[in-house]
C-alpha cells in the first residue's frame, strides 16, 4: 500500500524516513525469534522517541497514531537483549509541533527518532534535530525527502517498479509502455517506471499521462492506443488504482483494442484492495506486488490478538522501527544507531518481509509479484527472503 505524502524541500539536510515490516533482526535478514520481555543484557536502556499524531484533528489520524504506538509497544515487548525505553510524542499531524516535539524528546535524552507521519514534519524534524548526531525514521514512501539523517520506511515507487520490470523481462515482456496520471504521484511513478524498464533491459515504448479524471481517461485513450501500436507495446504499466483511474482503464482499454490478450497489464499500486478489485473484469491476469503475504497476515494475527482490532496497513511500520533498532543496540557496536548501521547491506527481516535502508535514505523491499485469477489473487513469485534474490 502507498501512503505517499506531501513532497517538501529540506534546506540544508535531507530528510531521513523509515521503514514497514515484521518482527526484526540486524545483520542477518531473518525474523527476531526470542521473543519476550526486554532483559536489558547490553547496558543501559536505549531512549527512543515515537512522534506520531495523537491529537490530530482527523479521527483517522488518530486511529492510525493509536495504531502505530501500539504497533511499537508490541515490538518493545517482543525484543530480548536489550531495554527500549519508548517515550510517546505527540505531533497533532502539524510540523511546528512535530519539530517540538523532537526537540523536547533529545532533550530527555532519546538517541533516535521513529516518525513522524507526515512529509512536512518529517522534514522539520530532520532539520532540527540534525546538528544533534540524531537519526530519524519516518513513516513516508516519498524517496524526495530522504537523505541525510532522515530515512524512510514505506514501500517505494521505485522498488515496486523495479520489481515488476525485473519480473515482466523475465518473462519476455521486451517493449514496456508507461500511462500515468497528471499530478504528482504520477509523475514521480512514471519516473519510477521508466528508469525501472531501463535498469531492466527493455525498451520504454512510449509514456502517456492522462489528466486525473474520468473525462481524463476517456480522452487519454486514443493516444495510449496511438502510442502502444506505433512502438509495439507488449506491456502496460499504469500507476493507476482503484481510487483513482483503474476501473475505468480496466474496462475501456479492452474496449479500445487494447486488451489483455493483446498486452499485459501492469499495476504500480496493489490491485487486491480493495477486495471489490477483484471482481473487475480488466484486472483479470495482471501483474502488481504486495509484501510478503505470510509474514503480514503473521502481523495482522498477532498485532489484533493483542489489540482486539486489526491494524492500520502502515502500522508495521512502527513495529518495524523499533524492532530494528532494538536489534542493532543489542549488537554492541559503538555506533550501533549511526547510519552505517541503519544501511547494513543485510537489511532487516520485517513484518511485511526483508528491507534495507539505503544511504541516500531511501529503501528497498522484497517484494512478491501477484496475478488475479477467476476474482482471486495467485502468487506468480514469491518475495525473497534475503537481498540478492529474484527481484534483487
Amino acid at each position: 500500500m502507498f501512503v505517499f505524502l506531501n513532497v517538501i524541500r529540506k534546506p540544508v539536510t535531507r530528510l531521513f524516513v523509515v521503514f514497514a515490516a515484521f518482527w526484526l533482526a540486524a545483520c542477518q535478514p531473518v525474523s527476531l525469534s526470542n521473543t519476550g520481555g526486554a532483559t536489558g543484557t547490553s547496558g543501559a536502556p536505549v531512549t527512543v522517541a515515537l512522534l506520531v499524531p495523537h491529537g490530530s484533528a482527523s479521527a483517522q489520524e488518530q486511529q492510525l497514531a493509536r495504531d502505530l504506538e501500539s504497533a511499537a509497544r508490541l515490538a518493545v515487548s517482543d525484543l530480548a537483549g536489550v531495554t527500549i525505553d519508548l517515550r510517546v510524542y505527540g505531533t497533532a499531524g502539524q510540523p511546528a509541533q512535530a519539530q517540538t516535539a523532537a526537540l523536547n524528546a533529545v532533550a530527555d535524552g532519546a538517541r533516535i527518532i521513529v516518525g513522524p507521519l507526515h512529509a512536512e514534519s518529517a522534514n522539520a524534524v530532520a532539520v532540527a534535530v540534525a546538528n544533534k548526531n540524531v537519526n530519524v525514521l519516518a513513516f513516508s514512501n516519498n524517496p524526495t525527502i530522504a537523505g541525510g539523517n532522515l530515512f524512510i520506511l514505506g514501500q517505494t515507487f521505485q522498488t515496486t517498479a523495479n520489481r515488476l520490470a525485473d519480473f515482466a523481462t523475465r518473462q519476455g515482456k521486451s517493449r514496456i509502455m508507461a500511462v500515468y496520471s497528471d499530478n504528482l504521484a504520477g509523475q514521480l511513478g512514471r519516473a519510477a517506471i521508466e528508469q525501472a524498464v531501463r535498469n531492466n533491459g527493455a525498451i520504454l515504448a512510449g509514456s502517456v499521462s492522462y489528466e486525473f479524471s474520468q473525462q481524463g481517461v476517456v480522452s487519454a485513450l486514443p493516444a495510449i492506443r496511438a502510442a502502444a501500436e506505433t512502438n509495439a507495446a507488449d506491456a502496460i504499466f499504469m500507476t493507476a488504482n482503484t481510487a483513482g483511474a483503474l476501473p475505468l482503464f480496466s474496462q475501456m482499454l479492452p474496449e479500445s483494442g487494447l486488451g489483455p490478450d493483446k498486452v499485459q497489464y501492469i499495476g504500480l499500486a496493489r490491485w487486491d484492495t480493495p477486495p471489490q478489485t477483484l471482481d473487475l473484469p480488466g484486472v483479470q491476469g495482471g501483474w502488481f506486488a504486495l509484501p510478503d503475504p505470510l509474514r503480514t497476515a503473521q502481523f495482522i494475527n498477532r498485532f489484533q490478538a493483542a489489540n482486539g482490532t486489526p491494524p492500520h496497513p502502515i502500522a508495521g511500520l512502527a513495529y518495524d522501527g523499533i524492532a530494528a533498532i532494538g536489534a542493532l543496540a543489542s549488537s554492541n557496536q559503538r555506533e550501533a544507531l549511526g547510519r552505517n548501521a541503519l544501511t547494513q547491506p543485510a537489511g532487516f527481516q520485517g513484518v511485511n518481509g526483508v528491507f534495507r535502508l539505503n544511504l541516500d535514505g531511501s529503501n528497498e523491499r522484497g517484494l512478491a509479484v501477484a496475478t488475479i485469477r477467476d476474482k482471486q489473487v495467485v502468487i506468480l513469485s514469491p518475495a525473497p527472503q534475503s537481498f540478492g534474490g529474484a527481484g534483487f
